[in-house]
């Protein structure tokens, strides 16, 4: 038995990187299939690991250095430059500076997380020579409308009385003005192109902080106190430079991140699987494979609107193949996954675990899960092959009867 199975997954968050999740699968499917041909891509969505997979791919270079982390205090991050490219470009994940891991459990308060370091980054990109700028957005831990990035780059956020707001989502709820005045001038000479995930928006019932806030650590009072400061932050955006962000398609991204690149910083947002497949071969590979395996963290109703297993499985399906997609945890709403081309799919987890515990054990419950779901299909390609072997015998024994009946009828006519 022999197959082409091409792997494609995303990172896990706080957990496993993509490329730890490929070889974990890679490594379950041969305990189960020794013979077959595995395909590897894993994919970046503009989160974690999306500045070192665009670095490698183009035989660019890593920049390390330290930034403000979410919570205010140092922590170690780095940028990119790309290789082989006419324009100098640098690439920046805003999680390397205000990504959810780099937030203390005991900390999780996105009314008071800051994207002051993703500023840090661009400004030290600038610093290094950057003719462009390509963002990614994805795994954020904050929830402050990139109010924080804005003000690393010269922008102030001031309350009624003229005086600066302190960092944080919630404060944006007393926002009066925004100053212009001082932003980098560097910026006006430079693009900037955010990867966001298009479905994400600022404002609304569907609004970045009701959607993602419960995520991050806040409370139901704490959603609706940071859902009220959007709306002031973004009439406030209105205000000062005539964009409308409320409802901009991907302005949401990374805790409004995209409303400050789109509303602020003069940015271009897209969609991001628009800006990662210039670099990777997913198409190609799909073409060549006859079994797609796709995972993720977590497998719910959201994942169609805009995750890695999603838009997997929809370029699978231009080729008519079957995707399997494995999870650390499946939540309400998955089946929805059943109408975006997943076929199949299943919990790592085997039993009742503590986060901790499940973070810990993620590789060997991954291989696991890899190994059993490839097991499983197996037995299918055994039950086909008998199926196919049992209509070859009928066929036979009708032909056989056909040509008895036939030479009976001859003798009888004779």
């Amino acid at each position: 038995m022999s197959m082409t199975i091409l792997i494609a997954p995303s990172g896990f968050k706080e957990s496993l990187t993509a490329d730890a999740a490929t070889t974990c699968i890679a490594a379950g499917i041969l305990r189960a299939m020794p013979n077959a041909s595995i395909l590897k891509a894993p994919m970046v969505d503009g989160g974690e690991g999306f500045t070192a997979a665009l670095v490698d791919l183009t035989g660019g270079t890593l920049h390390r250095l330290t930034v403000t982390g979410p919570v205010g205090e140092p922590v170690d991050s780095f940028f990119g430059f790309m290789g082989g490219q006419e324009i100098r470009t640098a690439v920046i994940e805003m999680a390397a500076a205000a990504g959810l891991r780099l937030v203390p459990r005991d900390r999780r308060n996105p009314c008071l997380t800051t994207s002051v370091g993703v500023g840090e980054l661009i400004g030290a990109a600038l610093d290094a020579g950057a003719e462009r700028i390509l963002l990614g957005c994805g795994d954020s831990g904050i929830n402050d409308g990139g109010a924080g990035m804005a003000e690393a780059l010269g922008v102030r956020f001031l309350d009624d009385r003229g005086q600066p707001l302190p960092r944080g989502g919630a404060a944006l709820r007393r926002l009066a003005a925004i100053d212009l005045s001082g932003i980098d001038p560097r910026l006006t000479r430079v693009r900037i192109d955010a990867a966001v995930n298009w479905h994400n928006m600022l404002l609304g019932p569907k609004g970045v902080a009701r959607v993602f806030g419960p995520q991050k650590g806040a409370t139901p009072d704490q959603v609706e106190e940071l859902a009220a400061a959007m709306e002031v932050y973004a009439a406030a955006i209105g205000r000062a430079t005539g964009m409308k962000v409320g409802t901009a398609p991907g302005a949401g991204a990374s805790g409004g991140l995209g409303a400050a690149v789109l509303g602020l910083l003069s940015g271009h947002l897209h969609p991001r699987y628009d800006i990662v497949m210039r670099y990777l071969d997913l198409d190609r590979l799909i073409n060549r494979a006859d079994l797609v395996i796709t995972a993720e963290g977590s497998l719910d109703g959201q994942t169609p609107y805009g995750k890695v297993p999603a838009e997997v499985a929809r370029r699978a399906k231009l080729r008519g193949l079957p995707v399997i997609a494995l999870a650390g945890t499946i939540g309400k709403g998955v089946r929805l996954n059943f109408e975006h081309g997943i076929d199949a799919f299943a919990s790592i987890l085997k039993r009742p675990c503590s986060l901790d515990e499940a973070i810990e054990n993620a590789e060997k419950l991954l291989t696991r899960a890899a190994e059993d779901a490839v097991r499983m299909v197996s037995v299918g390609i055994g039950l086909a092959r008998m199926r196919r072997k049992d209509m070859r015998i009928a066929a036979h024994r009708s032909s056989y009867c056909d040509v008895a009946g036939a030479s009976g009828s001859s003798r009888s006519t004779a």
